[in-house]
């Protein structure tokens, strides 16, 4: 996983992994990763959140405000 630039200094998303249909995202409280792929939330917001993440700004903003809880799925 590639660690979350967080240029604004306050964000909660630690580390990202980027594939071809999702993004995986680590939190920083947790030891979990939350899936994000073109089924849910949607390829629209996946390609969104991509361009966060490697942006390094706005990720966790975009996931608590419009993301929410619409994940796919959680990894141990």
């Amino acid at each position: 996983m590639t660690k979350y630039k967080n240029l604004s200094g306050g964000s909660g998303v630690d580390k990202y992994l980027i594939t071809d249909t999702s993004i995986k995202i680590q939190f920083v409280k947790s030891n979990k990763v939350y899936v994000y792929n073109h089924i849910k939330p949607g390829s629209s917001h996946v390609i969104k959140m991509k361009e966060l993440a490697e942006a390094g700004r706005g990720l966790a903003t975009y996931i608590s405000q419009i993301i929410k809880k619409n994940y796919h799925s959680i990894e141990s």
